[in-house]
């Protein structure tokens, strides 16, 4: 009983404290191929332009697997939604390894690639919906950050200290296979050991209601349109994570940090962005979920992300420095994470549909960002990139002014009302 109290006490709700766990393990097998698998492939024999169209086509199954992953948790529930996620990774990831990296068949990666892509957002996004269902909303922000904390800390963390062992002790072949491994256990902690009460949602038993359902994932933006916003928000929150490696490393070095110190820089990065995930989730839960994505998420990554830029100029040859205030940028990219409590409680009911629609503005941030990148570092430069990657950061401050819940909306109102009723006096 203490053991449930203290999880409830800070953010995790005790019924689902195993899927969690699931949650770090999985991600840690999904996670461990990112740093090293496509170069891998490329000295393998593959060129550039395959190993980008395979990543391509990857992120855009990634990103219809994030959408899909609150529609089908509105229709069959969380359980099985990530069971399917997980049979379609366990498919993809062995058609990938057996019939495309053993044979070095692109016509093989290619399919293969794409239906793990489909696997772990189906998976991990799930049991994000869950978790929104399940807590108090005076609790949701330490949830999802606790969600946050376990999913990165798992795919960006662990998979990389782990693929860094296995690499040198199993080979790239048979590391790609324990992946498998690793996410069998995840889901043995999520799917069994999970003991989360069954969801009470409602569907529709006429035909053709799955296609209704997936509808009513895009009908709840037109509903409210705030939803649609956030789903903007989402893809600004993370276009700079995936827009930066494309050129900052080479920025970096003719500013006289080595490739591997910007590869420790992004680690450490990412370290601040665990930490702050949670201190996040719970900031939001008292400072207001809409003001710390505003203040922390949008104005503080704006800040963080010119100095990360333009401290190698000013302090040359001081890398710890830079490290510090890429910890702080990673810190202030968490400061997103109330988006997660605060999309799903602008509806009283579809909220798996809210969270798809903010699932879907994760997954295509994995586009946006090296696309901006790709279109403009021609004509801007690397210094005109990151200034254009800090406005988008404020655009999206903007934007969360009118991303309201209706308690604070009505506040609002009878705020103006009750000065236009003191002004008549």
């Amino acid at each position: 009983m203490r053991g449930i109290y203290f999880l409830d006490r800070i953010g995790i709700p005790s019924s689902l404290a195993w899927g969690y766990i699931g949650i770090l393990i999985f991600m840690m097998g999904d996670g461990l191929e990112a740093g090293w698998l496509s170069p891998y492939l490329v000295e393998q024999g593959l060129s550039i332009q395959q190993s980008g169209v395979l990543f391509t086509v990857y992120g855009i199954t990634i990103a219809i697997s994030s959408f899909l992953s609150g529609v089908l948790v509105d229709f069959m529930g969380p359980r099985k939604a990530m069971l399917v996620g997980l049979v379609l990774y366990i498919l993809g990831s062995a058609g990938f390894v057996g019939l495309g990296i053993t044979t070095l068949s692109f016509e093989g990666m290619l399919p293969t690639y794409a239906l793990k892509g489909l696997g772990y957002p189906l998976f991990a996004y799930s049991f994000l919906v869950w978790i929104v269902y399940r807590t108090p909303q005076n609790k949701l922000g330490s949830a999802v950050g606790w969600f946050w904390f376990v999913f990165t800390a798992g795919m960006n963390v662990l998979g990389a200290y782990y693929s860094t062992w296995a690499l040198k002790n199993l080979g790239p072949v048979n590391t790609l296979w324990s992946a498998m491994v690793w996410v069998l256990i995840g889901a043995l902690f999520a799917l069994v050991f999970n003991r989360g009460e069954k969801l009470n949602i409602t569907k529709s038993s006429k035909g053709g209601s799955k296609l209704k359902d997936i509808a009513g994932g895009l009908a709840v933006v037109k509903r409210e349109p705030k939803i649609a916003l956030a789903g903007i928000v989402r893809i600004i929150n993370t276009a700079a994570q995936f827009g930066f490696p494309v050129y900052m490393p080479l920025y970096m070095e003719s500013q006289g940090i080595s490739t591997s110190s910007w590869l420790h820089l992004w680690a450490m990065i990412f370290i601040g962005n665990i930490a702050f995930n949670l201190l996040f989730g719970l900031i939001g839960d008292k400072f207001g979920w809409r003001n710390t994505v505003m203040w922390f998420g949008c104005v503080g990554s704006a800040i963080f992300a010119l100095l990360l830029f333009y401290s190698p100029q000013i302090v040359t040859g001081n890398v710890y420095l830079v490290q510090v205030i890429g910890v702080l940028w990673g810190g202030c990219l968490a400061g997103y994470v109330p988006l997660s409590a605060l999309v799903p409680s602008l509806v009283k009911a579809e909220k798996g549909a809210a969270m798809s629609i903010l699932n879907l503005g994760a997954g295509l941030s994995a586009f946006v960002g090296p696309g901006l990148v790709t279109l403009f570092v021609g004509i801007l430069g690397y210094t005109g990139v990151t200034w254009m990657f800090a406005g988008l950061f404020l655009a999206s401050g903007v934007m969360m002014i009118f991303i309201t819940l209706p308690a604070e909306k009505n506040e609002v109102v009878a705020s103006v009302i009750n000065k236009e009723i003191v002004n008549a006096k």
